[in-house]
């Protein structure tokens, strides 16, 4: 048999065994409670009754699961952990969903869609600020797979390191008593450099997740390629953000006709 295809068997038996642990090791719970009443006896007949009868196809395809940080674009003491279930649509394309954990009660906190170095090239110089690299968080050990063999995991990481990410956040669960979607949604970048993320939050997540602090070691063979030109743009002082603005009068006509 191939090479490659003798190490894709080899991952996909260990995923195999350790999936019903994968599911169950190192919860987080969320750090928000958003107000409401509890669900009524019949909101959970009818939840019941469409988890066995409707399709979840799209849903389905969130197989990926990586977990890590990010930080408010213009404001880097707004730090928070980011719960990332992926679908990697091809080899130059994944996207994600983005909870504040990962328990039943988590709450959608964004979304973040991931390109190859290849196709970062081709976006525009403005598209490209809205983009943050991946090549720190992977080697630093920022960025995990929780809860699968480490032989799994690096592969999987390895795949990420020379990859771009554009993320929107909606909830913003960093800040303290933030327990509905308010605001508009917010741009968020990863980190690059030792010394910008707050060293409790990553005590914590590897706490919960019994992470080794071997985790930044073991990663040494993974190659970090250049980060290309334009992306981590608020390392230059280029910071942007979503804001409102009054459309003119023949603009809000011609939208309402």
């Amino acid at each position: 048999m191939p090479r490659i295809p003798s190490i894709i068997l080899v991952v996909v038996i260990i995923l195999l065994v350790h999936l019903p642990a994968a599911w169950a090791d190192g919860n987080t719970a969320p750090n928000v409670t958003p107000p409401g009443g509890e669900k009524s006896t019949q909101t959970k007949i009818l939840e019941t009754g469409a988890k066995v009868l409707q399709s979840k196809t799209p849903l389905n395809a969130l197989n990926v699961y990586v977990d890590g940080f990010h930080f408010h674009n213009g404001d880097m003491n707004r730090q928070v952990e980011a719960h990332h279930y992926c679908n990697l649509a091809n080899e130059d394309l994944i996207q994600c969903v983005i909870y504040n954990g990962n328990g039943e009660n988590a709450r959608l906190m964004g979304i973040e869609y991931i390109v190859s170095e290849k196709i970062f090239q081709t976006l525009p110089q403005d598209e490209k600020k809205l983009w943050h690299s991946h090549a720190y968080e992977v080697k630093s050990g920022q960025l995990i797979a929780p809860s699968i063999p480490e032989i799994a995991e690096h592969a999987l990481i390895e795949k990420l390191a020379s990859t771009y990410g554009k993320t929107w956040h909606t909830w913003q669960a960093e800040q303290p008593n933030m327990t509905l979607p308010l605001g508009l949604p917010e741009l968020m970048m990863g980190f690059t450099a030792d010394g910008q993320i707050n060293p409790a939050l990553v005590s914590d997540r590897d706490q919960r997740f019994n992470i080794s602090k071997s985790k930044k070691h073991n990663r040494a063979d993974i190659s970090i390629p250049r980060v290309q030109p334009g992306a981590d743009a608020w390392q230059t002082g280029q910071t942007v953000q979503l804001q409102l603005v009054p459309l003119s009068g023949v603009d809000n006509q011609a939208s309402s006709s």
